[in-house]
């Protein structure tokens, strides 16, 4: 079957080689990842539901949902928060099949509270979180989705898009959220709260790094308990970045802090959410964790999109997970992969992949044409198997 899959020479150096490469992560607690986690908790949360029911995904979209900023007064050892923050969730669900009806407003609230309860750990849900859910309803003829045969036609003209390896930045970025955030991280650092951006600007040889956390009051006794901290955190950043990089970093963390006024980015949560900070779906990461913006990147909100057949969600995976396997085969420095499909057509058929490589020295783009082909093809003919992973959490989208 004609997958019609096109490998070509990437016409540009490595994005390491590059003079000036910039970088971003917003953390997994940041207003627009919050939106973005609960698009894609919700459409997981409903696809079980149909397929408890119904032994099918139904059709939804839950990509839809913006974060109102609430308020907050943190002080020194406490504070409190003022106006809750708002989540309205909009999208689509089928609400009714084989006459039996689906709570799916009730199901996106009740998954919204739990979210946001296990991602930010100082939240009080009861009190600091108010949900709207308003998910268009629409039924279905189940006749309909049991005759379906065969693979799900794309629900859209869209495009995805993937590329690997990482570059020594990226990684460094990715690194610098996920350890800041970690388990054994919060134990030794409780007042780290989980809003934590971080920017990187490498200029030749040298990597300027900003983090910005979003620190605890209630664990914070006074300025200078919250200076030390800062230090203590900075040095621990440079640590754990020695062992990615030997470029020289320049560290600095709450650069937005004023010590002469007293103002520093404290927090009674650990969100700038509670702040006024407003999020929204697909304002965000990208479904490898980062912003590239030296990277080719797709303006799809990957999250929430119903998992069988909308391609601006499958692709996007997809196409990361080509580039990552590709990337791995001997000779290949750097891969992108665009994949562009058309609307009524198969997913598993896309109208075009186009394999973009870079190949090391002593290797040409016809060496390798084969195995990249091979490669791809074989995650097209199991894409459907990306719907199962995807339902199952175990695939990152942001």
């Amino acid at each position: 079957m004609n997958r019609n899959i096109v490998v070509e020479e990437s016409p540009q150096p490595a994005i390491g080689e590059h003079n000036i490469e910039i970088v971003m992560r917003k953390g997994i607690g940041h207003p627009d990842t919050l939106a973005d986690g609960i698009s894609e908790e919700v459409s997981r949360a409903l696809s079980k539901e149909y397929l408890e029911r119904f032994g099918d995904i139904l059709h939804h979209n839950t990509d839809k949902v913006l974060l109102v900023g609430g308020s907050a007064n943190p002080e020194f050892g406490g504070g409190d928060v003022g106006t809750p923050i708002y989540v309205v969730k909009g999208g689509r669900g089928t609400t009714e099949a084989g006459g039996e009806e689906i709570p799916v407003d009730e199901i996106a609230e009740r998954t919204t509270y739990e979210f946001m309860d296990k991602t930010v750990k100082h939240i009080d849900t009861e009190t600091d979180v108010s949900v709207d859910s308003r998910i268009g309803s629409g039924s279905v003829d189940l006749r309909k989705v049991f005759d379906r045969e065969g693979v799900p036609s794309s629900n859209d003209t869209s495009i995805g898009i993937g590329y690997a390896p990482l570059s020594e930045t990226e990684k460094l970025v990715l690194k610098t959220e996920e350890i800041l955030n970690s388990g054994d991280m919060k134990k030794d650092f409780p007042e780290i709260g989980e809003d934590i951006k971080v920017m990187a600007w490498k200029e030749n040889d040298h990597i300027d790094l900003t983090v910005a956390i979003a620190m605890v009051s209630k664990y914070i006794d006074d300025l200078d308990y919250y200076i030390s901290l800062v230090e203590e955190i900075q040095e621990y950043i440079r640590d754990f970045s020695e062992k990615i990089t030997e470029k020289p970093i320049d560290i600095n963390v709450n650069a937005a802090d004023s010590l002469e006024e007293g103002v520093i980015y404290q927090t009674v949560t650990g969100t700038s959410a509670e702040q006024g900070d407003d999020g929204m779906t697909g304002r965000g990461n990208r479904v490898n964790g980062l912003i590239s913006f030296d990277r080719p990147m797709s303006l799809e909100a990957t999250a929430g999109k119903n998992p069988v057949n909308h391609v601006g969600k499958l692709y996007n995976i997809l196409s990361m997970e080509v580039a990552q396997e590709i990337s791995d085969v001997e000779g290949v420095s750097e891969v992108f992969v665009k994949t562009l499909s058309q609307i009524g057509h198969p997913i598993n058929r896309p109208k075009i992949m186009n394999l973009r490589i870079l190949p090391e020295e002593d290797f040409s783009v016809n060496m390798l044409k084969s195995e990249a082909e091979g490669i791809a093809k074989d995650h097209l003919n199991n894409i459907q198997g990306l719907t199962k992973r995807i339902v199952e959490g175990k695939v990152r989208v942001c």
